[in-house]
């Protein structure tokens, strides 16, 4: 089985925490890439990313990864809601990008064949955020490689800092996440993949931004300053013909702000040549709202918590898309069959919802978000 395992481990190392490469098996690559996101609230993002990965011994892979969002929102220029200029924060605009966030991470990985340890940082800087966290994942392989048992754990440790002078109550986010994953290779053309994932996270959860207008006085948003979360993961990769295979991934998440989420994910690859591989992809979600979301309008002054963000309510999301994977051939100039071009592109929409209403002035959050690299190894 260990040959079969090479030709479907690709279609599910999307899913394992944190990592996709294994240093026994990876090469030396550096790649280059855009995306970019544009929705219905008048939000455009776009974002080149470089990535650098380089085997330093046999069994140890390290790895650079940075990207650069520029970002235009409305709801950073005005300080506000994306559809007016805002009284509330009084921000003010300004020329070029709203907002430009940095990010980059380093990591390194030990691939012995069997075992396999990853240890990674990651940070992000931008105009009112700073983001740091760290993660580690260890794998471990057995059953002649037919099983493997994941352990994935990562911290943030963010801070948040206004654009106005605003004193939060507490200026610190801070984010765990502990995910167990057992992958097991059940014939030479299937494989299943189970994890759990508890999720804690403390400080100032809400946005220091979103606010409601109540009996003419604003009222900015409140969440409570923890919040414990559990998710269970179940996914399959077929191969359904030798150029055709399907992934299916069903999560179930509920945490003690009584939200409660159903997300299914389908996707079809197939390789139509021996350089051509093209997919097609499905996603739906669907969630209960937090046990402090109420109706819009029927928020009190002396509520204890006030949600405005659209994803504390109960609400539900489609998103469809295509992906390709193309490596030329050939030995003009340079050695074709090193490069590797990757590429998708997706729509995401919602259901009618009043939050969204509120904030956006729409009735549904809609969204196309592309992605596209290019990668050579040496």
């Amino acid at each position: 089985m260990r040959m079969q395992i090479k030709k479907i481990i690709a279609g599910l190392l999307v899913f394992l925490p944190f990592t996709k490469g294994f240093a026994s098996g990876a090469k030396d690559k550096v790649g280059i890439g855009f995306d970019y996101y544009a929705d219905n609230g008048d939000v455009q993002v776009y974002s080149p990313t470089f990535e650098f990965l380089k085997k330093v011994a046999q069994k140890v892979l390290i790895g650079i990864k940075a990207r650069i969002d520029a970002i235009s929102a409305a709801s950073i220029r005005n300080g506000g809601r994306p559809t007016q200029a805002d009284a509330v924060t009084g921000a003010s605009g300004k020329e070029g990008p709203d907002d430009t966030r940095y990010a980059g991470s380093l990591f390194g990985t030990y691939d012995d064949g069997e075992n396999s340890i990853t240890v990674g940082g990651y940070y992000s800087t931008e105009i009112d955020y700073k983001g740091l966290s760290l993660y580690t994942t260890i794998v471990k392989q057995f059953n002649e490689q037919n099983t493997a048992l994941g352990l994935g754990i990562s911290q943030s440790f963010d801070k948040w800092e206004p654009v106005f002078k605003r004193n939060l109550p507490k200026s610190y986010r801070r984010e765990r996440k502990i995910d167990l994953s057992l992958t097991q290779l059940l014939s030479p053309t299937s494989m299943v993949q189970f994890i759990y994932t508890y999720l804690y996270s403390e400080g100032f959860l809400s946005s220091p931004y979103h606010y409601i207008i109540q009996d003419n006085i604003a009222k900015f948003e409140r969440y409570p300053d923890t919040r414990k979360g559990d998710a269970f993961t179940f996914k399959i990769v077929k191969l359904i013909t030798e150029p055709m295979s399907f992934n299916f991934s069903y999560r179930y998440y509920k945490d003690d702000w009584k939200i409660k989420s159903h997300t299914f994910n389908f996707e079809l690859l197939r390789d139509f040549t021996e350089s051509l591989t093209i997919g097609a992809r499905y996603r739906y979600y669907t969630q209960t709202k937090s046990y402090f979301a109420k109706p819009i309008g029927s928020y009190k002054l002396t509520d204890k918590y006030i949600a405005v963000d659209y994803r504390m309510s109960s609400f539900s999301s489609n998103t469809v898309g295509m992906s390709f994977i193309y490596k030329p051939k050939g030995n003009f100039l340079i050695n074709w069959d090193n490069i590797k071009l990757e590429g998708s592109i997706d729509y995401y929409f919602t259901s009618n919802n009043e939050y969204i209403k509120n904030w956006y002035g729409k009735n549904n959050l809609k969204a196309v978000f592309t992605s596209f690299m290019a990668s050579y190894e040496f």
